[in-house]
C-alpha cells in the first residue's frame, strides 16, 4: 500500500511539472523564431530603510544564443552566454554561470525564456513555475551556500501578451531592485557591443 500511495505521489508530481512547463513554453512561445528585441526597461531600487524608491529608464536588449542585456543609466546587468557582469557606474563585476552555480540557474531560465521554452527547466530545483491568473511566474531560489547578494528572483510573464513582464532581485530585509518591461520590438536591430 506504501508503494502504491509513493508511485501515485511521484505520478501527481510528474504531471504538475508538465503542466508548469506547458504553461511556461505557452506564455514564451512568441520568442521562439524571434533573432532579437529590443524593450523599455524601467529599474526600480527598494531599499527597506528609505521611503522613496529610486526609479531609472533604460532599455532590455537580447539577441539569440544567451545575449541578454539590462542598461539603465551606467549601470547593467549583462548575459553573454555563460559571462555574466554587472555593471555599476565605474565598477565592475564579472561570474561565469557554468562555474558559478549561483547564476546557473538565472542563466538557463533567461535562456529558456528567449528561445521560446526550448530548454527544460523542470530539472531545475530551484525553480519553481506557477501560474497567477494569465500570468506564469517562476521563482527562483538559489540553494548555493555561498553568500548570495539575492536570496531570491521572480520572474513574470504576461501569458496573454507572451512577453516577460518583470524580473525582481529579493534581498534580505525586505529590500529589492525590480526590472519592468515594455514596448517590446520583435527584429529589432541590437549592437554586439552592448554584451562586452
Amino acid at each position: 500500500m506504501k508503494r502504491l500511495f509513493l508511485a501515485f505521489g511521484l505520478t501527481l508530481i510528474t504531471f504538475c511539472a508538465m503542466a508548469q512547463s506547458q504553461d511556461f513554453k505557452k506564455a514564451v512561445a512568441k520568442y521562439k523564431n524571434v533573432a532579437s528585441l529590443t524593450a523599455t526597461a524601467t529599474r526600480t531600487v527598494h531599499k527597506a530603510a528609505v521611503a522613496k524608491d529610486k526609479v531609472v529608464a533604460g532599455t532590455l536588449s537580447v539577441k539569440k544564443d544567451g545575449k541578454v542585456a539590462i542598461v539603465n543609466g551606467k549601470d547593467a546587468l549583462i548575459m553573454n552566454g555563460n559571462a555574466f557582469t554587472m555593471k555599476k557606474g565605474a565598477l565592475k563585476a564579472k561570474t561565469n554561470a557554468a562555474t558559478d552555480s549561483r547564476y546557473k540557474t538565472f542563466h538557463d531560465v533567461l535562456e529558456a525564456i528567449f528561445n521560446g521554452g526550448q530548454t527544460d527547466l523542470t530539472k531545475n530545483s530551484d525553480v519553481k513555475i506557477a501560474k497567477n491568473g494569465t500570468n506564469v511566474v517562476l521563482t527562483i531560489t538559489p540553494t548555493s551556500t555561498k553568500k548570495l547578494m539575492f536570496s531570491s528572483f521572480i520572474i513574470t510573464i504576461d501569458g496573454k501578451a507572451q512577453e516577460m513582464r518583470s524580473i525582481r532581485l529579493n534581498q534580505k530585509g525586505g529590500s529589492y531592485i525590480e526590472y519592468t518591461f515594455s514596448g517590446y520590438k520583435l527584429g529589432a536591430p541590437v549592437d554586439d557591443k552592448l554584451f562586452k
